[in-house]
């Protein structure tokens, strides 16, 4: 266990850098879904992301000491989130849309749906 958390071993950093994004990504996805479960509109997912996004900075900054107030990673953070966000988002409201009106919709795809002929 020696040397697990020191400088010089960078093999356990990348592995906490990725569980880290893991759990960031993990996070956003279901933040896109607990929106689309609430029935709520694509605009309050923007809101939460850039929230997320502010604990993602933070939690680089404290475990990595990396910059908190820096706004290119900031906006890195907030476009990677946004995207497993939305598509969280989509795919929940594709479920919700074809189980609950199956007598209008059909899925044409994981993120979309299209009225029955």
């Amino acid at each position: 266990m020696q040397g697990l958390f020191f400088e010089t071993d960078t093999g356990a950093r990348y592995v906490l850098r990725f569980i880290v994004l893991m759990i960031g990504l993990w996070t956003a996805w279901r933040t896109g879904r607990a929106v689309a479960e609430g029935w709520k509109e694509l605009p309050l997912v923007f809101g939460y992301v850039l929230l997320l996004g502010v604990l993602m900075r933070f939690l680089h900054f404290s475990l990595f000491q990396g910059p908190f107030l820096s706004l290119g990673y900031y906006l890195i953070d907030v476009v990677l989130l946004l995207v497993f966000a939305i598509a969280g988002f989509r795919q929940r409201r594709t479920n919700q849309m074809v189980e609950n009106y199956y007598w209008l919709y059909d899925r044409s795809s994981m993120f979309s749906w299209k009225k029955k002929n």
